[in-house]
């Protein structure tokens, strides 16, 4: 079966699972593909305003752009001091939010200007990063997730679990329609959690999504789920395409 466009999946999740729980499981299917910068170590992706953004990772190559979905490139670009590795990002209110890695700080900053604003002091470490239009949610490579307000305080934890045990390395995140998409790092998988419970509720199989012919020995994992109108994209760490997807039942 297949399914176009977010309403269909919203509907897919709201609804209760047959009578076991029995959590749903689908496979992607490719609509559009894009250029995607091989440079770009994927942390953070998500649609804002109409605008594509991506935060990129690793020590002296960590970004944060604005792109071009149609040609991946970038149309406007910040780097950071070599001594930060960014992670996840979001923006939410006039606040954009990235997190770094190991560095135990977020950096905020103006979301319409891209003016800095702040540092702020974070205690765990940064992974994936977005938001129900409220809180900050926030994954720390761990099996928990983190509800956070504006100032980073934490209001509230869930552990996510698929069949009852803890899932780790929660990395890259993505709130779409009252659902929590996150990757499994070095996986090929995507869960759904259920943002009260934690629970897993499907499981997105991307398997082959980036074939072997566009791989190089640069090529790293998939990381990197964004949201808009109705449409998923999904990436990786120095992939040469972003994706359009649909999901199919398997």
């Amino acid at each position: 079966m297949r399914l176009r466009g977010l309403i269909a999946i919203a509907l897919l999740f709201l609804l209760p699972a047959c009578g076991s729980g029995r959590v749903k499981e689908y496979k992607v299917k490719v609509v559009k593909e894009y250029p995607h910068d091989t440079s770009s170590y994927t942390q953070g992706l998500f649609f804002h305003g109409g605008k594509l953004y991506e935060s990129t990772g690793e020590y002296g190559n960590s970004t944060f752009r604005t792109v071009d979905l149609e040609t991946g490139k970038a149309l406007t670009k910040m780097s950071f001091d070599r001594k930060y590795f960014a992670e996840g990002s979001i923006i939410l209110g006039d606040v954009l939010y990235i997190l770094t890695w190991n560095e135990k700080v977020v950096f905020r900053y103006d979301a319409s200007s891209l003016k800095y604003l702040s540092t702020v002091g974070y205690r765990r470490q940064g992974w994936g990063l977005t938001t129900d239009g409220k809180r900050l949610i926030a994954s720390d490579g761990s099996s928990k997730i983190y509800f956070l307000d504006s100032s980073l305080k934490t209001e509230k934890t869930i552990q996510v679990t698929l069949d009852g045990a803890p899932v780790r390395y929660l990395n890259e995140l993505e709130w779409i329609d009252g659902r929590i998409w996150a990757n499994v790092y070095t996986t090929d998988l995507i869960v759904v959690i259920n943002p009260s419970s934690g629970v897993v509720e499907a499981k997105i199989d991307c398997s082959g999504l980036l074939p072997k012919s566009l791989r190089s020995p640069n090529t790293d994992v998939l990381n990197g789920i964004a949201a808009r109108d109705g449409r998923i994209f999904l990436t990786g760490k120095r992939w040469p395409r972003l994706y359009e997807v649909e999901l199919i039942s398997k």
